[in-house]
């Protein structure tokens, strides 16, 4: 069977789910134009990322099997978030001794997880999904998308095939944001200096809409933007690409 052939079934992210539903919906209306069958299981839940950072391990192990039972019969698993791709991919094998036999489901469960933008253009070969948005947009790399993932190419290729888009790279696009989850909330002071660099960039670089793949930094930079008054957007590739 083809890739382009695969049931994808959809694995939301938290943040997206509760707050940025509309980040999900854009995803499915991408698959939908691609013709791509598509599942999305309604029993899934956190996939313990927050409890494995926290060094929570025992609960991050309970959390890492609930998802496994729910995923594991799936052909193709695909999140609008590097950073819970990351952990699923990197981080449950991690949760597993060398002799339990959660390992091996955990490793292959983790073997046909993917990010958005890897997916479509890794694996479907997709570049141009003929989506429009009229407007100067530039990019910010999320860390566990960048550096877990490696993932740095393909959504820069998606944006500058979109229709009356002008995309311009900020200044120090992969640098940090500063949110980090638990860590803008116990260094506050870090995280406010580091998105406040961040959002200066995003300003300097002239766009009027910053995009990413991670909810949880764009989340992050829209508030700042916010308190700043400015009127720039920021929108998760998802919705650019669904237009």
């Amino acid at each position: 069977m083809s890739d382009t052939n695969k049931t994808v079934t959809l694995f939301i992210q938290c943040l997206v789910d509760g707050i940025y539903p509309e980040a999900g919906e854009a995803m499915v209306k991408i698959f939908r134009k691609l013709g791509i069958d598509l599942n999305c299981p309604t029993t899934q839940t956190c996939c313990g990322q927050p409890a494995f950072n926290a060094g929570y391990r025992r609960e991050a192990g309970v959390a890492a099997k609930r998802f496994i039972d729910i995923f594991e019969a799936a052909e193709v698993i695909v999140c609008p978030s590097g950073s819970c791709v990351a952990m699923v991919r990197h981080h449950y094998p991690q949760l597993f001794d060398d002799d339990d036999p959660w390992l091996q489901r955990a490793k292959q469960v983790a073997a046909k997880t993917y990010e958005l933008t890897e997916y479509l253009v890794d694996v479907l070969g997709a570049q141009d999904l003929g989506a429009r948005y009229e407007g100067k947009i530039t990019y910010h790399d999320s860390c566990h998308l960048l550096r877990n993932l490696r993932i740095q190419s393909q959504p820069r290729k998606l944006l500058s095939k979109v229709g009356g888009a002008e995309f311009i790279e900020m200044h120090d696009a992969d640098r940090c944001c500063g949110f980090g989850g638990s860590f803008a909330v116990k260094f506050a002071d870090i995280s406010a200096a580091m998105v406040t660099d961040k959002v200066n960039n995003i300003i300097a670089s002239g766009a009027d809409t910053v995009v990413g793949c991670d909810m949880g930094c764009l989340m992050n930079i829209q508030g700042m933007l916010n308190r700043m008054g400015s009127d720039i957007k920021t929108m998760h590739i998802a919705q650019i690409l669904a237009g």
